[in-house]
């Protein structure tokens, strides 16, 4: 007797603790997508969720980026008197570039910033998509095509005056070398009326490259450029060329000196991000050992030396 009472309160006191049933007449609403491109990442913008990400950032990434790369920085100064929101648009070699811009980017951006990450490959299940927009404040990006909703979202949040970080290469590269810069940072820029700021990353693909499953430690260099904004008339895929031959003069100050990239910046002769095109990928590998052992601006210096034939 005392068990039905007990039952008839509960059932009364469903709502509001749990949501109301919804009539037979009526349609029920569509869940919100626990994964993919559609998966709702509100939430991680909310305080409890930002706590925990600042927390993890501070004490799990920043000691074990630290005991991998050892990164040093460069060029953090000139964004001193740059106003966020702004797009942090990187080179991309491998997983551990995203945590490595996390604890490196000035904390004045970094706690108010959010990361395009791979749908396809950071949202495949609900654990994942969870994890993903936890720890790193990722949103869903379709990196085969620029969606109408991943731009909206990215758009929305930038307008906002939260900075974005994304990685117009679209992936890792797979021999050290750089891919083409695809067109949603610059997008962005126009659309949002914010800079776009060029990082180049140096060293992580030989820690963590892609296909290696145990990180190997080394030594990283993370070079800020300085902001780029869209000229009048350029378009997007110019400008995304403008900040792929940005990154680039970052990479060629770092092969060498200072002056002299800046010299062939001028000239137009800075050396592609994306290496010798048209040739064997042995001949690719020679040239990137060149490049990486040339000038007095690598930390480590490297021989150039014959690629290891399998």
């Amino acid at each position: 007797m005392a068990a039905r009472r007990l039952a008839r309160i509960a059932r009364r006191l469903e709502f509001p603790l749990r949501a109301p049933s919804v009539p037979a007449s009526v349609a029920p609403p569509e869940k919100p997508p626990r994964s993919g491109e559609h998966y709702q990442t509100d939430w991680a913008r909310r305080w409890p969720a930002r706590l925990v990400r600042a927390m993890v950032v501070d004490n799990v990434m920043r000691p074990v980026v630290s005991v991998l790369a050892s990164p040093t920085v460069r060029g953090a100064d000139g964004l001193e008197d740059v106003d966020p929101p702004v797009i942090f648009a990187a080179n991309h070699h491998s997983h551990l570039d995203t945590p490595l811009l996390l604890v490196t980017i000035p904390p004045r951006f970094r706690h108010r910033m959010f990361v395009g990450a791979a749908a396809d490959y950071f949202f495949t299940d609900r654990l994942r998509s969870d994890l993903s927009a936890l720890v790193m404040g990722a949103i869903p990006i379709e990196r085969t095509r620029v969606t109408r909703r991943s731009a909206e979202v990215a758009a929305r949040l930038v307008d906002d005056g939260w900075s974005m970080l994304i990685f117009p290469e679209g992936g890792r590269s797979p021999d050290g070398w750089g891919q083409e810069f695809r067109g949603g940072a610059a997008y962005l820029s126009l659309r949002c009326s914010v800079p776009v700021v060029p990082v180049h990353i140096d060293g992580t693909d030989r820690i963590l490259p892609k296909g290696r499953t145990l990180p190997r430690p080394g030594a990283v260099t993370v070079t800020f450029g300085s902001p780029l904004r869209p000229q009048e008339g350029e378009d997007a895929r110019r400008f995304a060329r403008r900040i792929e031959a940005a990154v680039a003069a970052l990479a060629d100050e770092l092969a060498s000196d200072w002056f002299s990239a800046r010299l062939r910046a001028a000239r137009g002769d800075t050396p592609p991000l994306r290496g010798p095109e048209g040739v064997s990928s042995w001949r690719r590998a020679w040239a990137l050992g060149e490049r990486r052992g040339r000038g007095p601006g690598e930390r480590v210096s490297e021989r150039p030396r014959w690629p290891r034939v399998s």
